[in-house]
């Protein structure tokens, strides 16, 4: 008896500390949604109900332009990363050469260093070569940081690729590429689109190193942001920033929803 009012105490702690914790990690996103529908212009103190900010925004010209910059850039980077960093964690994957440790080793080093160190090196490579800052630097510029993040993903899933496949598709008489469309990157799709999402997110979040290679008539909507909390940040922005959260939880909702519809339509 005793030992049962022990675990259903601790169930009862173990379930308030995990509700603190999404509290924690949650309670700014639902200010953000909940401001958007306020009526003060200084988005201070609540001052009542409205939904004027879902439609004002699309008449705020900077910061529509912001935001298909931003778009712009991080589809571009997002496609650009995903097609290199995918070949290159097969290659990495498949083929054993001399050196292929340290190239393992250099692919992490985006990761992990601060981003104000990777902006600065940006930055002066770009003045090196004289290259004009723009979109074409900040979308290079993005490419650089995501890729090590779609390797990362893609090699994950690569880890439990099954190689006999690919050598029974060529055995039947595919060639490499036949072979590589439909066997192995159907395979690895959900690495391939877990390092795409996560590549388009962190383009469309990025501040630092666009701060740095940014140039003018290239500012994303980050900087638009940054530059707007001197002033105060109007309901405008809560309301776009609700609808693109909005939009990234249906296609990760998709998404998930595909895999796992793949998943029970798999024999066993």
């Amino acid at each position: 008896m005793k030992n049962g009012q022990q675990d259903k105490r601790a169930g009862i702690l173990k379930n308030i500390y995990i509700g603190l914790v999404f509290l924690f990690l949650y309670l700014p996103i639902f200010m953000v949604i909940i401001f958007s529908f306020n009526k003060s212009k200084m988005n201070i103190v609540w001052e009542g109900f409205t939904l004027q900010w879902y439609g004002t925004f699309f008449h705020n010209r900077t910061l529509m332009e912001s935001l298909w910059v931003s778009l712009l850039i991080a589809v571009i980077s997002t496609a650009v990363s995903t097609v290199i960093g995918t070949l290159g964690a097969i290659g990495l994957n498949k083929f054993h050469f001399k050196g292929k440790d340290f190239i393992d080793q250099l692919l992490y080093i985006p990761v992990v260093i601060p981003e104000i160190i990777l902006g600065v090196a940006l930055l002066c490579i770009y003045s090196a070569i004289n290259m004009p800052l723009g979109i074409l630097s900040i979308t290079l510029s993005h490419i650089t940081f995501c890729i090590p993040f779609v390797v990362i993903s893609v090699r994950a899933r690569l880890a439990g690729f099954d190689k006999y496949l690919e050598e029974a598709a060529m055995d039947l008489g595919a060639n490499e590429f036949v072979t590589f469309w439909k066997i192995i990157l159907p395979l690895i799709m959900p690495g391939v689109t877990s390092g795409a999402l996560l590549s388009f997110s962190l383009s469309m979040d990025d501040v630092i190193i666009s701060f740095f290679v940014t140039g003018p008539g290239s500012t994303t909507l980050p900087l638009k942001i940054l530059s707007m909390v001197k002033t105060g940040v109007t309901p405008e922005v809560n309301a776009l920033s609700t609808i693109i959260m909005f939009v990234i939880i249906l296609i990760i909702s998709i998404n998930t929803g595909l895999q796992v519809k793949k998943l029970k339509a798999k024999p066993f």
